[in-house]
């Protein structure tokens, strides 16, 4: 579970960014988006192979 503890006299907009960051790094919100909806079997490899190639 991701904390962020607000340091004293730090506005709520900064620690707001850093549990923001914090989440994305740790793959929160992009695990939470695949569990939304159902996505077939044939769909989910063909977006696994997708992300697999990189482009240079």
């Amino acid at each position: 579970m991701p904390q962020v503890i607000v340091r004293p006299n730090e506005p709520f907009e900064k620690a707001l960014r850093r549990f923001k960051r914090k989440i994305e790094q740790e793959g929160i919100l992009r695990l939470l988006k695949e569990r939304k909806h159902y996505e077939k079997p044939s769909v989910k490899k063909r977006r696994k192979r997708r992300s697999g190639k990189k482009i240079i």
